[in-house]
């Protein structure tokens, strides 16, 4: 299809927004010297000074400059990069990140979030062995323009797994994430998906038994919407919400996102088990 071959208003932002250079960063910039470990986000601008000698300066229409020190580790670079500075830009362009790792099918794309180390990108490598291709790994930025449709900007981020997320999907291992973490980049076995495609639902990982997937409805969607995630910090920062608008920004969401509770035990014993029933949801194309 020729619209496919055809990127988005927003996805030409985000590029032209992303693009990096190395220099001097300025950890100064908000009149106090910012911490090791901390970042912040006023107005059209974001900073962040990491523990491992990096820091990330944003500042709307200017891209990202990228700072080292003479001791920083550069194998964490592309972390932070694809991690909290691609998120922070997101949210100062008005789009939403959320804490997700995604597959696309039949047009749409099925979503599964939940807390760090709950097999999101373990599930969706192993999505790919049954033939879904991947659409983001760790966030999914959602563009929310249209009044009447959620649309996902396609993932930018690579798929990372550990040993052990690689034993059990069979996933490509390429080179290591990073020198103090044990990830390693992996190749998505139904490839990835680089259309913009709308969100057909959100599926929260959790852990029970025996395995199921349940829909939420009303005041249950509204719940999920509250977040913990940084990321959540950083729209509220970005939007500078009030109450008001931070309820219609999460009635929104529970009103227009199909989500769903995945219950499954977390043991490699139901493994495969776990991932075929995420098929048949996915693939399920009966489903509104």
């Amino acid at each position: 299809m020729v619209q496919a071959m055809i990127k988005s208003a927003a996805q030409l932002l985000m590029e032209r927004e992303t693009a990096v250079r190395h220099g001097p960063v300025n950890l100064d910039t908000f009149g106090y010297p910012l911490e090791p470990g901390r970042g912040h986000l006023e107005a059209d601008c974001y900073l962040l000074n990491t523990t491992d000698g990096l820091s990330y300066f944003y500042r709307k229409g200017d891209g990202i400059t990228i700072g080292r020190s003479d001791d920083a580790d550069a194998s964490n670079e592309l972390l932070w990069l694809n991690g909290s500075v691609y998120s922070a830009v997101a949210c100062i362009n008005g789009f939403v990140p959320i804490h997700a790792s995604a597959v696309a099918h039949g047009g749409k794309v099925y979503a599964f979030t939940g807390p760090s180390g709950a097999g999101k990108s373990t599930l969706i490598a192993a999505l790919g062995g049954l033939g879904l291709p991947m659409f983001c790994d760790d966030t999914l930025v959602l563009d929310l323009s249209d009044p009447d449709l959620i649309i996902c900007l396609p993932g930018h981020k690579r798929l990372k797994l550990t040993p052990a997320g690689i034993e059990l999907t069979g996933a490509e291992r390429q080179e290591r994430v990073a020198q103090d973490l044990d990830k390693y980049y992996a190749r998505p076995l139904a490839g990835d998906v680089s259309t913009p495609l709308p969100l057909a639902g959100l599926l929260f990982l959790e852990q029970g038994s025996p395995a199921s997937i349940m829909p939420l409805s009303g005041s249950e969607r509204f719940f999920r919407t509250h977040d913990e995630h940084y990321t959540v910090e950083l729209f509220a920062a970005a939007q500078r919400f009030d109450r008001t608008a931070q309820f219609e920004h999460r009635a929104r969401l529970a009103r227009q996102i199909p989500m769903a509770r995945f219950v499954r035990p977390w043991d490699d014993r139901w493994f495969h088990e776990n991932v075929a029933l995420a098929e048949q949801y996915v693939r399920d194309d009966r489903r509104d």
